[in-house]
């Protein structure tokens, strides 16, 4: 019996020693089996990481372009509102400027055949006198520009919708007759010439280009924003 036993042991020793390596084989290749799925991953999330990280870069990117288009927007925005706006040209202007009102409107003296025909803007001899509104000269010279020696050197401009201006005593006429002027241009110097009573500026708004049509020139002025 012990002789049976001795013969068995040694078959089953090496049957167990087989089942031990197969076992072990398995066991390694299950090993390298999953460290070959853990390198792949590894490798995979190597590959992976670099794409994500240069996507997130690029829309990094993107948001701070736009915000910075935004702010810039935004101070163009308050740059523009903080410009002050152009200032519109003035329509009509005073015919002269530093001085007192004298003689007005259809005020009555013995110094007019009737009543005075315009306003009297006192000012010394040699004041500039410029175009009240731009328009065209159509009377220039002596003699009230035909108007009568009354006046003494005179100018008349007609503008626009049937209104004309006109400037007399004048010491200089520094225009003529077909000229262009614009508003606020230069036409003579102030003086004393004609019936006057001392260095002013007669002016006049009349509905045509000749003596009897005029019109309150400081109403007119005033109608147009001048705070005569």
């Amino acid at each position: 019996m012990s002789q049976r036993t001795k013969s068995r042991i040694p078959g089953t020793t090496q049957l167990r020693a087989r089942a031990a390596f197969l076992a072990l084989g398995l066991g390694a290749s299950a090993v390298l089996g999953a460290g070959a799925a853990v390198a792949a991953d590894t490798r995979a999330s190597a590959v992976a990481l670099p794409a994500t990280a240069a996507a997130s870069v690029q829309q990094q990117a993107v948001a701070q372009a736009k915000a910075a288009a935004q702010s810039k927007n935004k101070a163009t925005a308050k740059k523009a509102a903080a410009k002050p706006a152009a200032k519109k040209a003035a329509s009509w202007v005073d015919p002269v400027k530093k001085y007192k009102l004298s003689a007005s409107f259809a005020q009555a003296g013995n110094l007019w055949s009737s009543t005075h025909s315009g306003q009297d803007f006192a000012v010394a001899s040699g004041t500039q006198v410029v175009a009240a509104h731009g328009g065209t000269v159509v009377k220039a010279g002596g003699n009230g520009a035909g108007d009568g020696p009354a006046y003494g050197n005179a100018v008349v401009i007609k503008h626009g919708n049937g209104t004309y201006s006109q400037y007399a005593h004048l010491s200089r006429v520094d225009v003529k007759a077909g000229q262009v002027v614009k508003t606020g241009q230069r036409i003579a110097l102030s003086g004393n010439t004609g019936n006057s009573s001392g260095p002013h500026l007669h002016f006049e708004i009349r509905t045509t280009a000749n003596y009897g049509t005029a019109v309150d020139p400081v109403a007119f002025l005033r109608s147009k924003g001048l705070s005569i």
